[in-house]
């Protein structure tokens, strides 16, 4: 792959330059529309361009508008902002002060930016903490429990436009995964360390409950009308199903061995697992709430995203190094392409049709989806 070149500063220009306001003119305006993308299943993965830097990414989300996260955990304490073509347009650092957010905590503290999610306009975007670092706090571990003293965590909300940090939410202890709602009005995140899930207010950061979930919950899936969530217990071998104006379980589907991440498809109609202790991936039938079928990938599949038609699943698979597109129809295997050391989050740009790959050894992959002519 070809490497991106390290940003400049930020050139300024001017929108309009030596106007001229003597006489009035008239202008005439072409509208262009791109022509509709081909079917995602029939496209193929070719290199477009690698990223490398100050970073190392444990997860990547794309806002579907064009701006592209990498959340850089404790080891830089960064969120780093590219646009579509992976240009670099911003790093934010993780140091607030929470007494700013209305949290009585003198000083500044730094977080650890684990995993990510845009709001639907993409206006912003919500950032885990795995662990905060400051006075009163210390660092999280993957092995735990709600007994430990583990401290609890945050998530922060991001604005795209001053890529300034603007509201600070609660959380259990070590939030791992993060999803919105689609009207935008709630966001929830999995609390690997308390075994629950909080469920917030966007517009007042206000805590509107702590769902108990399971050992070690993870991936959280919204359905499309944006009432139910399906989340991952990795401690186990389920996905609980939970009414998120009130709270409650109101269901479970056993898909296998440490479920990690799920992803919905875009009807509502099916639901896919990565499955940590199975090396396998899950496809569920939503309307009988069974696994149609499950398929192996690379060694360890870890994240994955599906295409804006829902056509296309791509799994990034972390001790083999590549990734795996399969076709969602009949989860058959279309395509694996290599990627950098231990792959471990992947985003699918709607705004492109491009693919996003974060390498937790320090590089994020982009691959453009083309049409090959047949021979």
């Amino acid at each position: 792959m070809a490497t991106a070149p390290a940003p400049g500063d930020a050139q300024a220009h001017d929108a309009e330059a030596g106007a001229d306001d003597s006489e009035p003119t008239t202008t005439t305006t072409i509208t262009t529309t791109a022509p509709p993308r081909a079917p995602a299943d029939t496209l193929t993965m070719q290199e477009f361009v690698t990223i490398s830097g100050d970073l190392s990414p444990k997860s990547i989300v794309a806002s579907g508008t064009g701006v592209v996260t990498a959340q850089n955990m404790m080891y830089r304490h960064t969120v780093t902002a590219y646009d579509a073509d992976g240009n670099l347009i911003a790093t934010v650092p993780d140091t607030v002060r929470l007494s700013d957010f209305g949290i009585d905590k003198a000083g500044e503290f730094k977080g650890a930016p684990v995993e990510a999610a845009f709001m639907p306009d993409g206006s912003a975007v919500y950032v885990s903490n795995y662990s905060m670092y400051g006075p009163g706090f210390r660092e999280g571990s993957d092995e735990c429990s709600p007994s430990d003293g583990t401290p609890p965590s945050f998530l922060y909300r991001i604005d795209t436009e001053t890529w300034k940090i603007n509201q600070v939410v609660p959380t259990g202890a070590v939030p791992k995964y993060v999803a919105v709602t689609p009207d935008g009005s709630k966001v929830l995140a999995t609390n690997w360390c308390t075994f629950d899930m909080t469920i917030a207010d966007t517009e007042t950061a206000e805590v509107l409950d702590t769902v108990p979930i399971g050992r070690y919950p993870r991936g959280i899936a919204i359905s499309p009308d944006g009432t139910t969530a399906y989340v991952a217990v990795m401690g186990g071998n389920e996905v609980v199903v939970i009414d998120i104006e009130s709270g409650a379980q109101t269901g479970s589907i056993a898909v296998g061995a440490g479920p990690r991440h799920l992803v919905m498809d875009p009807t509502g109609r099916y639901l896919y697992a990565t499955l940590n202790k199975e090396g396998k991936v899950a496809k569920m039938d939503l309307s009988t709430n069974e696994v149609v079928t499950k398929v192996a990938t690379g060694e360890q599949p870890r994240s994955m995203d599906i295409s804006d038609d829902g056509r296309a699943l791509y799994v990034v698979n972390y001790a083999s190094d590549d990734v795996s597109k399969l076709a969602t129809e009949d989860m058959s295997l279309l395509q694996t392409v290599p990627a950098g050391h231990h792959p471990i989050g992947i985003a699918y740009d709607g705004s492109t049709g491009r693919v996003w790959v974060a390498n937790y050894s320090g590089s994020i992959d982009v691959w453009d989806e083309v049409e090959v002519p047949t021979q």
